[in-house]
């Protein structure tokens, strides 16, 4: 397959192209740089030539301007200047197909996930909780998942939670100890998340990976997912795309080594991602990025500098675009120095220097070879995407949604049995029970008295009340007594009254 022409040396330095190798692709990479140096018009450049070759890509539209990708380019005055004045083809005009996605639903298809699916890890990273915390989270999803009980939403969780909270102590030995505090501590996270909007984001249909690497015309799909709303929670939004990659990383099989990947995916404001990162949170990052690759993907952070990205995960990348950088603080300085050193050298080029003189659309490249070593450091001009630099206009977005593979799809959601009718079962049944063994108290308490009434009962001081039954019955016993002894005195009489008749 054809190498991808993604940048071009000036003309006083011979005008040689740089290129990515398809087959390549899957080694990963970083577009770094600071505001305004041209990265996301890079990072435009890279996913159309994705999309040219049939990759489906995946990417985050922060700003809101990557839409225009959807549309074909056209030709300005200054676009042509800067081609003429760099010795640049003219690009090949052209629109790429687009599906468009959004959280919230407002500026593309609802995409959605499971709290199951999320995991007890990402969100405790979410929720910012501490080790007891999370344990006691984790302890709800292993409850959960004993009982065959699918958490969904929110609400699921809430009410697993107060379930749990509610019957501590029978979970006590399997579970550990769950405290009253700890739980409200969570649930309090909870609604914290649920007042900025991320229920929306969890419920059903849940996002099916595979609608995300399709084809149309032998291209490759280009997702975009809206984020200047999400990126006002930045927890959500790296949560949401780590969430994104671990589905990758679980659902795809392995393929070795491919003629060209089979996905690729942007991560924009990747620093957003390790930011009080957990350590646990990172290293599973690392797994990912190290073992994705051979299951055909490519992941491509997108961030300011290349020090926001951990020095193990930025060793695992073979690609790498640098924007200019400015050393204004010392923190700016450090990343000036980090990319000097790990960057391959360039005799010809002072990178300490240069990283700093770049302009906009200007930037420093290294890509592997056929054999996977890294060229050496290029100074170069990125090439002009093909497709509008800029949003499509609403209209434009509205046919883009009624238009796509997934149109009717995701635009509904499902309620369908889940934790919360699960636990609201369980308490209709404990109510159940209580009401129960209330009437039987009640029954027993009824028939004690009728039989105390009776057959009497023991005093409080060991003397004996009479019953009715046995007052009845000593009644009877006296009466009787009363006649034998009567008939008796009458007998014993009239014999005695016999014995002086005969005298």
């Amino acid at each position: 397959m054809e190498p991808l022409i993604v940048a071009q040396t000036d003309p006083s330095d011979g005008s040689r192209p740089q290129v990515i190798l398809p087959a390549l692709v899957n080694r990963h990479g970083c577009i770094t740089g600071a505001t305004g140096t041209g990265k996301t018009v890079s990072l435009q450049c890279l996913a159309e030539q994705f999309s040219r070759i049939g990759v489906p890509v995946f990417m985050a539209d922060v700003k809101g301007d990557l839409t225009g990708i959807a549309a074909a380019g056209a030709m300005s005055d200054k676009l042509k200047a800067r081609l003429e004045s760099h010795g640049m083809p003219v690009p090949e005009f052209g629109a790429n197909p687009v599906t468009l996605w959004d959280v919230f639903g407002e500026q593309g298809h609802p995409v959605r996930a499971t709290v199951a699916s999320m995991g007890p890890l990402l969100l405790s990273t979410l929720l910012a909780l501490n080790d007891t915390q999370s344990g006691v989270l984790t302890a709800a999803f292993k409850f959960a998942a004993d009982k065959q009980m699918p958490i969904v939403d929110l609400k699921d969780l809430q009410d697993l939670l107060t379930f749990i909270g509610e019957n501590a102590r029978q979970f006590k030995l399997d579970y550990g100890n769950i405290s009253a505090a700890t739980v409200g501590a969570i649930q309090r996270g909870l609604l914290k998340l649920q007042t900025q909007g991320a229920d929306k984001f969890f419920g059903e249909p849940a996002l099916d990976i595979e609608d995300l690497m399709q084809t149309v015309e032998g291209r490759g799909v280009v997702n975009i997912l809206a984020a200047d709303k999400l990126i006002a929670n930045p927890a959500l939004y790296a949560t949401f795309l780590m969430w994104i990659l671990t589905e990758i990383y679980n659902r795809m099989p392995e393929v070795g080594d491919l003629e060209k990947p089979k996905f690729v995916f942007f991560f924009d404001e990747a620093h957003m991602l390790f930011n009080n990162c957990s350590k646990e949170v990172t290293e599973k990052v690392e797994q990912v990025v190290r073992l994705i690759r051979s299951k055909g993907v490519g992941i491509y952070f997108v961030t300011q500098s290349p020090l926001d990205i951990p020095e193990v995960i930025l060793g695992q990348l073979g690609h790498r675009v640098q924007h200019a950088l400015r050393a204004y603080t010392p923190r700016d300085q450090r990343a000036v120095k980090t990319v000097a050193e790990t960057m391959r050298p360039n005799p010809k080029l002072d990178i300490p220097r240069v990283i700093q003189e770049l302009g906009v659309g200007e930037a420093l490249v290294s890509f592997l070879d056929e054999k996977g070593r890294p060229t050496m450091t290029e100074r170069v001009w990125m090439c002009t995407p093909g497709s509008r630099l800029g949003p499509v206009t609403d209209s434009e977005r509205a046919a883009l949604i009624r238009n796509s593979l997934v149109a009717g799809v995701y635009d509904r959601t499902v309620n369908q049995r889940s934790a919360t009718e699960m636990i609201g079962e369980a308490r209709q049944k404990q109510e159940q029970v209580k009401a129960e063994e209330a009437a039987r108290a009640q029954q027993e308490k009824s028939g004690g008295g009728l039989d105390e009434f009776l057959f009497g009962s023991q005093g409080p001081r060991g003397g004996h009340r009479d019953g009715l039954v046995q007052s009845v019955a000593k009644s009877v016993v006296r009466t009787q007594t009363r006649r034998v002894v009567n008939k008796g005195f009458e007998g014993l009489v009239k014999g005695i009254f016999g014995m002086f008749t005969k005298r």
